[in-house]
């Protein structure tokens, strides 16, 4: 896997480094095959690829399986494709994943903490005269306390050339993709963090509402991980189940790595307790390419979904039948009052006349 980035470091405005920025991120997309990553700019363009070697030929990217304390040695081709000699930096970098899902590397001036530290090229700078093609050597050292499991990161060639319209300078970086597995006890796992569960509710008294499900995937293994998830939502004693929203899937994730998860749940009853469970099926790929899915792992969250608008006309309601109760008691008392004072009237009086 190629991956070209550009970088631009700036003496101006913040605001437009992060515009280049998010421009090249696309470029480096284009960049992500089997066939030989290519930057070019005017008469200046170059690629780069795997040597062909021991390791195999045309691959697309590096892929290692070493012990603590073992070396790999191999090669990235370097080829001038313009009409000027082009001089490039070499450097290895850690890979994270962006908030976009893609793999990235790196810059130069971001410290390394694995694969950027371990991978050293046999020379920081290569000159490639137009048409030519040049071989640079590069050597994987793995420490011998090295935590196993898995690491991604690059080889990196890197080219700074000033912009004088934008008073800044364009580093654009062109590189190939290194995936380590360390050998060891492989613990591929994944947990879900920060599960909530929000209810909008509705105005009309018996219609449904949408509820949102959030939370994080989280990689507390040391194995890289895919996931496939679902979200279900139920009521009250387990009434009024409804299904999420289909979500897009999770990029994989590298260990220690997160990834939030936005779920929107439509026709959700108001069951008054509403309970949201969350499944991840983990995805773990061993060092022959086979996938394997694992235990599912679960998570639930509640929160309260109350009928407000059915309810308050419910209390209206019995309001009325208590106010209509009472007044009728009132009248049968004042009724009950006055035939009393009628009875005791009359028999005072036939006492009398007795």
């Amino acid at each position: 896997m190629h991956v070209p980035v550009t970088r631009r470091t700036t003496v101006v405005a913040t605001f437009v480094r992060t515009a280049v920025l998010a421009l090249l991120l696309a470029l480096a997309v284009t960049g992500l095959s089997a066939r030989p990553a290519a930057a070019a700019e005017g008469d200046v363009a170059w690629t780069v690829r795997t040597a062909s070697n021991s390791f195999g030929a045309d691959r697309s990217s590096y892929s290692y399986a070493v012990n603590p304390g073992g070396k790999v040695e191999d090669a990235m081709v370097v080829a001038n494709r313009g009409k000027a000699p082009v001089d490039l930096g070499v450097y290895a970098a850690d890979g994270f994943t962006t908030d976009k899902g893609q793999l990235d590397l790196l810059p130069a001036d971001k410290k390394s903490r694995a694969i950027g530290v371990w991978a050293r090229a046999a020379r920081e700078r290569v000159v490639v005269q137009p048409g030519r093609t040049v071989e640079v050597p590069f050597t994987l050292a793995i420490p011998a306390n090295a935590t196993p499991g898995d690491y991604v990161g690059g080889i990196l060639t890197s080219l700074t050339q000033p912009d004088d319209a934008q008073g800044i300078n364009v580093d654009r970086r062109l590189g190939i993709k290194i995936k380590l597995r360390v050998s060891g006890a492989i613990k591929p796992t994944l947990a879900v963090e920060d599960l909530h569960v929000s209810y909008g509710g509705t105005a009309a008294p018996f219609s449904k509402g949408d509820a949102t499900v959030t939370y994080r995937i989280r990689n507390t293994g040391n194995a890289i991980m895919s996931t496939r998830q679902s979200v279900k939502l139920k009521g009250l004693f387990g009434w009024f189940a409804v299904t999420g929203g289909k979500t897009a899937t999770p990029p994989e994730l590298l260990p220690g790595e997160s990834w939030k998860v936005s779920v929107p749940v439509h026709d959700v009853a108001p069951a008054v307790r509403l309970t949201a469970t969350v499944t991840l099926t983990p995805l773990f790929t061993d060092a022959s390419g086979s996938t394997t899915q694992l235990k599912t792992v679960q998570s639930t969250a509640h929160t309260w979904a109350f009928p407000w608008t059915l309810s308050a006309l419910v209390l209206v309601l019995l309001a009325l039948a208590v106010a209509a109760f009472l007044h009728t008691r009132r009248t049968r008392t004042k009724r009950k009052a006055a035939e009393d004072a009628r009875v005791r009237t009359a028999v005072e009086q036939a006492l009398r006349e007795a």
